[in-house]
């Protein structure tokens, strides 16, 4: 008779074990950052709209299950990572997948790990051409003292980790004792820490899609509810907190600006598959933000609403970004 730890791992290796014809698809989500929530949030609605005809789908959660996803790596033909976040969005995962043969939708190792550091990302967009708000990298030291930045950048300020996502630790300041806090509280998200001057403006993203031949997604407008200074945390997942606009009411050369911008970024970054870029419409242009390599994946998160605008309903999105990865 076959004692616990067999069956477990005689269950773990059947279930991979497809009909015919299906792509054996594993679903990695869950890990260990703060945004682990929002992955497994998503990952349960992407395994509900996956078709049962077209796939066999095996979960793993990097935060213990990556010895299993190792040892299944024979048996995997491709691999959708909903992980946010450091040790997920930021090349980690991917260059572990490249390690093991397997395919995944979205940016590779260097496309991962560009779009996640705010600071390198605003260099390229720069390079680029791209408009982005004037930005300093602050030191340890500017949390008892931020003088040094005020001297450079004027208020009202938005200090931001490089390396987080969905907005976790940043902040809006509008008086220098709130830089101080703000400075504290990004810290100790992460070890670099950016302060950017803030642009007044609308709040819109801008999907892409594709490999080599790229389609700009319908833009989406993003109205913070009131209470909200930007689209933080809770402003993204408190129902009701926001309200999206999709298509974006904005002027047709406004629109097919911010989609070329969109385009654009996708490309300074090295990325493929996918990406959603989200910008601010200022009175004196369009500023970048920043570039999502593995946007939030719900039938109603910002870039499955824009395919959908497109053409594309959720689960033909959903094949559509693994057809990607398999090309």
């Amino acid at each position: 008779m076959k004692n616990k730890a067999e069956l477990s791992s005689l269950a773990a290796h059947t279930k991979l074990i497809p009909s015919v014809g299906k792509i054996r698809l594993a679903l990695i989500a869950g890990g260990k950052s703060g945004e682990r929530e929002v992955s497994l949030a998503g990952a349960k609605e992407v395994e509900k709209a996956l078709s049962r005809e077209k796939y066999e789908v095996s979960r793993y959660d990097p935060a213990m299950d990556l010895a299993q996803l190792a040892a299944d790596a024979a048996k995997i033909e491709m691999a959708f990572i909903l992980l946010h976040g450091p040790l997920g969005e930021d090349g980690t995962m991917q260059g572990f997948l490249d390690l093991l043969g397997i395919p995944y939708q979205g940016a590779g190792v260097l496309g991962s790990a560009l779009a996640m550091d705010k600071n390198l990302a605003k260099i390229l967009y720069q390079q680029a051409g791209l408009t982005v708000a004037a930005w300093e990298m602050a030191q340890p030291e500017d949390q008892k003292n931020p003088r040094r930045l005020l001297a450079r950048l004027s208020l009202p300020l938005v200090i931001k980790p490089i390396r987080q996502g969905s907005s976790l630790g940043m902040s809006l300041a509008r008086s220098e004792e709130e830089l101080i806090q703000g400075l504290a509280k990004a810290f100790a998200y992460d070890s670099e820490v950016m302060v950017e001057q803030y642009v007044r403006g609308r709040e819109i993203t801008g999907g892409v899609l594709g490999n080599k031949e790229l389609t700009a997604l319908p833009i989406v407008e993003i109205i913070p509810g009131e209470g909200y200074d930007f689209f933080d945390y809770e402003a993204k997942y408190k129902k009701g907190a926001s309200k999206e606009v999709c298509p974006a009411e904005l002027p047709p050369e406004v629109t097919a600006r911010a989609q070329e911008i969109a385009l654009v970024a996708h490309r300074a970054l090295q990325l493929k598959g996918y990406s959603r870029t989200d910008m601010i419409v200022a009175a004196d242009g369009i500023y970048v933000l920043e570039t999502n390599t593995i946007p939030g994946m719900t039938p109603t998160s910002l870039l499955p609403q824009a395919a959908a605008a497109h053409g594309l309903p959720f689960p033909a999105l959903l094949d559509r970004l693994i057809e990607l990865a398999l090309t």
